[in-house]
């Protein structure tokens, strides 16, 4: 057994990389040989180091408001990287667009006939309330008849190892900056081991980004502008827009550099006005046009709302998509699938309890200190208790939470998350994860090979998210499962790192 794993502590949880101890499993059998052959720990720790360093020079950055010793931070990264066999991804793919296809007919249909609410499968009355349902947009045909086009679903392994969706992320899901720069880490750390391995590669994500805002273009225009909308620099996500931008080398702009003349969007310039035609915003609805949603946002643009409109300007993704993205209505996701499709979902939900339900709010207000709570609206890991990790004083305050406006809660059990080896100081020891693959919805369904593996860094710890001391690994999807076989049948082949 490697001298690096020889202390590795297996947990009750799933291990993606061991089955047991001492027994990586087919697909890692490689790296747990290249390991083996490391001459200690530090040399482990140099290269994670060297990686380290690689994130600081690139400036590799996220942002936490709470942090009072300063807000902008390295992006954690862990250098061993997460390992998906091709016959495993073929399933969540596959269930990846199932779900895409169902939630962009789902949004189609409610702000159209609503035929979904009026056959009773999804409460009227979860979409009315729902703090993302846009009336607004009633009756408004979608460019391309597309109601979404990017989304980041997440998923977790239980105990058992079995996939589950977590949540869906359809308003501005972000983190696959982290995916690309990740990849670009790993092949200076171990550049023939991640050749080797056969890794599928994910750096075609910004063409197939650019592709798709493309063709949302309007039809009469040959060659249309794109620009990345951003709230700017103060942004969690700011290095991700400026990366997004620069990868796909088009204009990043905020709010005040657009103007709208006679419902057509123009782009300040220094020799005057240029037309814009395709907007990736980063920003919320909220604060898109004071005109239309909030009169006192600055980071928004006067008349972009009746320009989208008049179908002068697409923008991605769509206004109103935030609505599939609410906690709460991922309760009913399996259901639309039935609905649209005719079919079984491919992927489970988590069992989950809806706080409006009066069933469910007694069974949640009697088990709080079992399971997780979240607040429908809130992302990065706020607005949630961890009912096992949680003081009583915690417990009792979203006790009053939950009571006081049931509609904006929903309650799961705690899901032991699956774990992975990572280099925790100067030991390898299992840290949960769980993993954000970004689906894209234009001509066709694309959808990165991979995504972002989150680790939660902090021992014990279930909450993944960044801006909750989480970090990342590099996600490595095999092209084809002769890896695991040639393992399974001859043993490991030697390689040169």
């Amino acid at each position: 057994m490697s001298d690096l794993f020889h202390s590795y502590d297996h947990g009750r949880f799933y291990d993606e990389m061991f089955a047991g101890p001492g027994r990586p499993r087919p697909h890692y059998q490689r790296l747990f040989d290249r390991f083996g052959r490391m001459d200690s720990m530090s040399d482990l720790l140099e290269r994670q180091r060297t990686a380290d360093q690689t994130f600081v020079n690139r400036g590799v950055t996220f942002t936490v408001y709470s942090d009072t010793a300063g807000t902008e931070k390295i992006f954690p990264f862990d250098l061993i990287p997460r390992i998906v066999p091709a016959h495993e991804w073929a399933v969540l793919e596959a269930g990846l667009r199932q779900r895409m296809q169902a939630l962009n007919l789902f949004l189609a249909d409610i702000y159209s006939e609503q035929r979904i609410l009026r056959e009773g499968v999804v409460p009227a009355e979860m979409v009315n309330t729902s703090k993302h349902f846009r009336r607004e947009m009633m009756g408004f045909a979608m460019p391309r008849g597309l109601f979404v086009h990017i989304n980041g679903t997440d998923l977790i392994r239980d105990e058992s190892g079995a996939y589950r969706v977590l949540e869906d992320n359809l308003r501005t899901p972000s983190g696959v900056s982290y995916v690309l720069e990740n990849r670009q880490v790993m092949k200076r750390v171990f550049p023939n081991l991640l050749r080797d391995y056969r890794v599928r590669p994910v750096e075609t994500y910004a063409n197939d980004l650019l592709n798709l805002l493309l063709h949302l273009a309007p039809e009469h225009v040959p060659e249309p502008t794109v620009v990345l909308l951003t709230p700017g620099v103060y942004n969690s996500a700011y290095f991700e827009h400026s990366f997004l931008a620069r990868q796909m080398g088009i204009e990043i702009v905020e709010g005040s550099d657009l103007v709208v003349e006679n419902d057509k969007v123009y782009m300040r310039r220094s020799n005057g006005l240029a037309p814009v035609h395709v907007i990736y915003r980063r920003l919320d609805d909220d604060f898109l046009d004071p005109t239309v949603f909030r009169p006192d946002s600055l980071l928004g643009v006067p008349g972009l709302v009746a320009a989208y409109r008049k179908g002068n300007v697409a923008l991605c993704n769509p206004i109103g998509t935030g609505v599939a993205d609410d906690k709460a209505m991922y309760y009913y996701v399996p259901k639309m699938i039935k609905f649209y499709l005719g079919q079984d979902a491919l992927l489970s939900n988590i069992e989950t309890f809806l706080s409006s339900d009066p069933k469910d709010l007694k069974y949640i207000l009697e088990n709080l200190p079992k399971l997780v709570v979240k607040s429908v609206n809130e992302a990065g890991g706020y607005g949630m208790l961890v009912g096992p990790h949680s003081t009583a004083a915690q417990i009792a305050e979203f006790r009053d939470k939950i009571i006081a406006n049931p509609r904006n809660f929903i309650a799961q059990p705690t899901i032991g998350l699956s774990r992975c080896p990572s280099v925790c100081d100067t030991a390898i020891e299992g840290r949960h994860i769980d993993l954000r693959p970004y689906i894209l919805n234009g001509e066709s369904i694309k959808i990165m090979p991979g995504g972002l593996t989150r680790v939660a860094l902090r021992k014990g710890s279930l909450v993944v998210n960044s801006s909750q001391g989480g970090g990342s690994k590099d996600t490595w999807v095999l092209a084809d499962d002769v890896l695991a076989q040639e393992q399974t049948q001859s043993g490991p082949e030697k390689l040169i790192v």
